[in-house]
């Protein structure tokens, strides 16, 4: 027995709370210590005392009122603040957590809930088999999970999806994560689960209309804004963020620039990329007109056939682009003497568009909507004439179309192909629409005024691709049976059409007019491979207008009224709550820099030409808000560079908070 004397005044009495891995009861010691003890020496004075003979090496200790981890072992006692008055739990750091994945699957996974949640991420999808982690995180379900929680418990072992994972719900190994081949992409250890019988790699069938029905939910802007507040901070632990072992999280695609896409190595990240695709449409998270939908449908119904055919997923045979090949056919050809798709043919030759269209513009009172002028696309603006004769003078008016917005106006049932651009001014956005007279005219304009609102002109060789691009998903959205093709037998259907479209489009129409329609639309796409159809579906879902835009409710510095901010991985979108309408759009291309003031929560950004916003968020943390910007800013810096290895000291840098 050491006496207080020994000991001095300076010695205190501290409780430690000790969690016992394998389900046995915690036990609660006390221990004399000093303020000038490290936490090293706590954890091995409390290991000793224990005095049980198992692996301590993975628990670590974890501050209860302060929330925040003990991990700077040589830190003393004096140096975390921690008196007499502090609970501390001594507990393991890796435990298991319930992760829903895009397909709506649960599993269960061992997590390290001490580690900052871009870490955990980048450890969960090295053990999915998920290149490029960077662009997915994870989420709080968007309902109170404790008002159920009675009856979850009972029905939870149904919901988990049982799947042999390397470190999954056995035991912890740090061994058993997936190393990647610097040079090429691919996983080093060859295991089932990364190779041909990787069960995240295939897709799950449709559920039946009936369950489809109880999920869906339909969502207003506000909705949306509340469910995207659940976003982890990227910069903290999961246990500092109040996630505990066996807590449901969602792990999603969250920001939407999905980085060189490759079949040979990406089926899981494809899948369930067109999984989360997929489910946006079902549930209307993102809208789309009716012919849109039938084109999903079809997609999906091409995508459930496949799946559902005795055929093992065979990837080998994708077409896979060999950068060295091309490059040294690229070479050849100029040596040649032939042409090629080079970024800019000639310096001085950029093409120009120039086409007999109409416009209509909804500000100006008319009595007919739409009037025939002569119009000419030159670098990145589109001026407009009277007629063909008189376009060597002054034009009507010319609009310059760098950092508009370009909303198609489609539907190719009615042959109506229409280009709505709302472009920027001072106080706010003006729309103007333009409508082309076919497909092909369409296509060539379009691409155009998305490369131009970039920036760019059509001397860049992403303009052809971009043309075929929007032709291709015309020939999809067609409803009309190929040239010499005869009518679908609907008998030929054998699902349920209804799992295919949201229950509210369902409910529009009767089951035999659908199935009709699905297998009509289907016809365009009959042979594209499994891969090819997942690829058609997520580039289809990226050209929808509302693709890719996160929604908050903020309140603008000198505004007395809510409204709704939506982040894109391209600008902001200041949109009226009441109406949905955007009023301005700022590009992250003009940011010149952006601060949080971290006592008033309150984000303010500066732009060029002096234009200066700053708001407060009212659905979120400013926090979440911060990281969004700071991602999508990250996320641009990358290259193809295989050897290139994520940089995520540069992440936490433009993500993190100043607190």
């Amino acid at each position: 027995m050491i006496t207080a004397a020994e000991y001095g005044d300076t010695s205190w009495e501290l409780s430690v709370h000790v969690d016992q891995k394998d389900g046995d009861e915690s036990m609660r010691f006390k221990l004399r210590v000093k303020g000038d003890l490290h936490v090293g020496g706590l954890m091995l004075k409390l290991v000793e005392k224990i005095k049980a003979p198992q692996d301590w090496s993975d628990h670590a200790l974890w501050w209860e009122q302060r929330k925040c981890w003990l991990l700077k072992t040589h830190w003393t006692l004096d140096k975390y603040g921690i008196q007499a008055d502090a609970d501390l739990r001594y507990t393991p750091q890796h435990k298991p957590l319930l992760l829903q994945l895009p397909n709506m699957k649960t599993i269960k996974i061992i997590v390290s809930l001490s580690c900052v949640v871009f870490k955990v991420v980048m450890d969960i999808c090295q053990t999915l088999n998920i290149r490029r982690p960077e662009e997915l995180s994870l989420l709080k379900p968007p309902d109170d999970p404790s008002k159920k929680k009675k009856k979850k418990d009972k029905n939870s072992a149904q919901d988990i999806w049982d799947i042999d994972l390397p470190g999954g719900p056995g035991a912890y190994s740090k061994t058993m994560t997936a190393t990647y081949d610097p040079e090429n992409g691919m996983p080093v250890s060859a295991t089932s689960l990364w190779f041909g019988e990787n069960p995240l790699a295939g897709c799950l069938p449709n559920l039946p209309p009936a369950e489809l029905a109880k999920i869906y939910q339909p969502l207003s802007l506000v909705d949306k804004a509340i469910n995207n507040a659940g976003w982890l901070d990227s910069s903290r632990s999961l246990m500092e963020q109040d996630i505990q072992d066996e807590d449901k999280l969602l792990l999603r695609f969250k920001y939407n620039v999905f980085f060189d896409l490759n079949p040979k190595y990406d089926a899981v990240r494809i899948t369930q990329l067109y999984e989360q695709a997929r489910w946006s449409i079902l549930l209307e998270e993102i809208d789309c007109t009716e012919e849109e939908m039938l084109m999903f449908a079809s997609l999906q119904y091409h995508i459930c056939k496949l799946t559902m055919s005795s055929e093992p997923l065979d990837h080998s045979n994708e077409p896979e682009i060999d950068e060295v090949e091309a490059a040294l056919s690229n070479l050849e050809v100029t040596l040649e003497g032939g042409n090629t798709d080079r970024i800019l043919e000639d310096i001085t030759d950029i093409p120009e568009l120039a086409d007999s269209l109409r416009l209509f513009r909804p500000k100006r009172l008319t009595l007919r909507p739409y009037k025939e002028y002569w119009f000419v696309f030159k670098d990145t603006t589109i001026s407009y004439f009277k007629n063909k004769e008189t376009a060597s003078g002054e034009p009507i008016e010319q609009f310059h179309l760098r950092g508009c917005e370009v909303v198609p106006d489609v539907n190719v049932t009615d042959k109506k192909f229409g280009i709505k651009l709302l472009l920027p001014v001072a106080d706010g956005m003006n729309e103007v629409y333009i409508r082309c007279d076919n497909e092909t005219q369409y296509a060539k304009w379009k691409a155009a005024c998305i490369l131009a609102s970039k920036g760019k002109t059509m001397a860049y060789s992403s303009y052809k691709s971009e043309v075929r691009n929007i032709q291709s998903f015309l020939q999809m959205k067609s409803l009309a049976p190929p040239p010499g093709q005869a009518a679908p037998n609907l008998d030929s259907m054998e699902m349920n059409a209804e799992c295919f479209v949201s229950p509210r489009y369902a409910k529009k129409h009767k089951n035999k007019q659908l199935t009709a329609r699905i297998l009509e639309a289907h016809q365009n796409i009959a042979r594209l491979s499994l891969m090819e159809a997942k690829m058609r579906f997520i580039q289809a879902w990226q050209s929808l207008p509302e693709f890719g835009i996160n929604y908050y409710i903020v309140r603008f510095k000198g505004s007395k009224k809510d409204e709704i901010l939506g982040i894109s991985y391209n600008r902001l979108i200041r949109l009226d709550m009441s109406s949905g309408l955007p009023v301005t759009t700022w590009r992250f291309a003009n940011m010149k820099q952006w601060n949080v003031n971290w006592e008033i929560r309150q984000v303010t950004i500066e732009f060029d030409q002096n234009v200066t916003i700053a708001f407060c968020c009212l659905s979120c943390d400013c926090k979440v808000v911060h990281e969004f910007i700071g991602g999508y800013i990250f996320l641009s810096t990358r290259s193809k560079d295989q050897n290139e290895t994520l940089d995520d000291e540069l992440f936490h840098k433009l993500t993190g908070g100043q607190e």
